[in-house]
């Protein structure tokens, strides 16, 4: 197993790393922040949070994002919202891997990240698990990836 590039504590899904950096838990539900590094070409399948909020803040590389049919490219230094109940999805777009933080308003949704590489589930092999799962975050897929 290589070494997460985020450090020990990190995680590691689908070439994707993760570190909580503030839980839920820490705000009394108000919002989780990850620290994520995804690389080139990488991206979810088309997806909703139904219950939460959630901007990136691009540290690092090029993200397409697509919310609700429009498009939009967003850098290191640039932010991107998406109201919760809005279908979205995102891929990187850099020749480089894109580290970003992911703030879910309110929180709880970080716990997805981990059951998803504990149980090390694949795309699209596994996609009647992770919508199980996904269910309990208040999630659904609407959607193939970009």
């Amino acid at each position: 197993m290589r070494p997460n590039i985020l450090g020990a504590d990190a995680i590691e899904w689908l070439g994707v790393h993760y570190k909580t950096i503030l839980r839920h838990k820490e705000t009394g539900g108000a919002m989780s922040v990850v620290d994520s590094v995804s690389p080139p070409n990488s991206g979810p399948p088309r997806h909703i949070h139904h219950d939460a909020d959630e901007t990136f803040v691009i540290l690092s590389g090029d993200i397409l994002f697509w919310l609700e049919g429009d498009e939009f490219t967003r850098g290191p230094g640039q932010t991107m919202f998406v109201p919760r109940g809005k279908q979205h999805t995102f891929r990187v777009v850099s020749d480089a891997p894109a580290r970003h933080l992911v703030i879910l308003t309110p929180g709880g949704f970080e716990g997805f990240f981990a059951e998803m590489a504990d149980n090390n589930y694949r795309i699209p092999e596994d996609m009647p698990a992770i919508a199980d799962c996904a269910a309990r975050y208040q999630l659904s897929f609407t959607g193939p990836a970009l």
